[in-house]
């Protein structure tokens, strides 16, 4: 059989489904332990501040990891490196049972974290080849809806368990998830062949790309502001709204509603026209932040724009696959590195946001931080098009199936 057609018992929405169960697995055991903090601090006898290092390390995991595994692995198939990968998640995750301190915990959060952004990268370049071109978009939206899909579901399940059974029940189920992620790849993702030309000098291009900074800057500042009101907004909520914690639990599922449709509604938008999508999701962005900072004063409104910030999820197809379009041959590591971007707009957001409740600024202040993010990153996209105008020698960007 030829190795760029399907096994007998895949589709292309079977490999979409299998690859975004790994996306869930992974955005679960990025965000349950945020619900499971006050436990493990009692367990290890810290204060409950103290287990943020825990997701420092992991997310530290995620930018290191990037571009080192991804320049390593480039001329592994994509299939084995997949399945590899969620292994290798799985393994950090229930290593966790026998992990000896909580700085054991710690570095089991980095060296599950290593994998989180090159498995994404490439499974939304193995999503997007096996596409018809005109729904690259979308198929990428679809496997990164499982990422989202955590937010809604996976975290508050797996939190859930970890109160019933122990907190550690929790990282075994992500475990699981991740084991079962790589049955199903081997059994429904197709096989592609390694692309021979790659190499860790090719890889390593991608840093140096302007197009490629361009588009990881818009990454990093651009979606920076979600995160700011994300990371905050129920303590937002409960001192500014007098929300009664109880509805804690409510603010994550409207923010994972609005973050799966934004999802779905980004991979659209990135088909029908991927500039216009990212200029317009950014535009989109500064409001809703800006409609959150007015809005926090009231419980419901709040909520409704929490759900709405959340959709600036959009953001997230049209930036991969633009990223795959300027690439040239290192389409795994600008792929990858997407995410690591991801994840410092994540860092960025949160510390900047929490600035400005420091200084004095309010709760909601977080909306005006987000809303100034946002355009930042449009002014930074709109920069790089007109550079784009100016050297037009250098072609629109590849967007061979590789």
């Amino acid at each position: 059989m030829p190795t760029d057609t399907f096994r007998p018992r895949s589709t292309p929405r079977l490999a979409e489904t299998a690859l975004a169960l790994g996306g869930f697995a992974i955005g679960t055991t990025e965000f349950v332990i945020m619900g499971l903090m006050p436990r493990i601090a009692d367990d290890y006898g810290i204060a409950v501040q103290d287990v943020g290092l825990a997701i420092s390390a992991y997310a530290l995991g995620v930018v290191v990891g990037a571009p080192l595994i991804s320049a390593i692995g480039a001329r592994i198939p994509r299939r084995r490196l997949l399945i590899g990968l969620m292994v290798w998640f799985a393994a950090g995750n229930l290593l966790t049972l026998l992990a000896p301190s909580f700085y054991g915990f710690v570095a089991l959060r980095f060296v599950a974290g290593l994998p989180h952004g090159v498995y994404l990268g490439v499974a939304a370049l193995v999503a997007a080849n096996v596409a018809e071109p005109h729904e690259r978009g979308r198929a990428v939206g679809r496997v990164l809806a499982g990422l989202t899909l955590a937010i809604l579901a996976g975290a508050p399940l797996a939190t859930w368990i970890g109160g019933l059974a122990g907190w550690k029940a929790a990282f075994v189920l992500v475990g699981a998830l991740g084991l079962a992620t790589a049955l199903l790849v081997r059994l429904w993702v197709p096989v592609q062949p390694p692309n021979d030309g790659a190499s860790l000098r090719s890889e390593l291009s991608a840093i140096t790309r302007p197009r490629v900074l361009y588009t990881l800057a818009v990454a990093c500042i651009g979606f920076a502001g979600m995160f700011s009101v994300f990371s905050y907004a129920m303590p937002t909520l409960t001192h500014q709204a007098s929300m009664p914690e109880a509805l804690g639990p409510l603010v994550l599922a409207t923010f994972g509603v609005g973050s799966v449709l934004g999802n779905l509604v980004g991979g659209r938008l990135a088909d029908a026209n991927q500039r216009r999508a990212i200029a317009g999701v950014l535009i989109w962005a500064a409001l809703v932040q800006l409609g959150f900072f007015l809005a926090a004063d009231r419980i419901w409104s709040g909520l409704l724009l929490v759900g709405l910030v959340g959709t600036c999820g959009a953001l997230v197809p049209p930036l991969q696959t633009r990223l795959m379009d300027v690439a040239g041959d290192a389409q795994t590591m600008a792929a990858t590195l997407n995410h690591a971007a991801f994840n410092i707009a994540n860092g960025l957001g949160a510390w900047l946001g929490g600035m400005a409740v420091t200084v004095g600024l309010g709760w909601s202040a977080t909306g005006l931080v987000g809303m100034v993010m946002a355009l930042t990153g449009l002014a930074i996209f709109l920069i790089a098009l007109a550079r784009e105008r100016a050297t037009p020698d250098q072609g629109p960007g590849v967007t061979r199936r590789i």
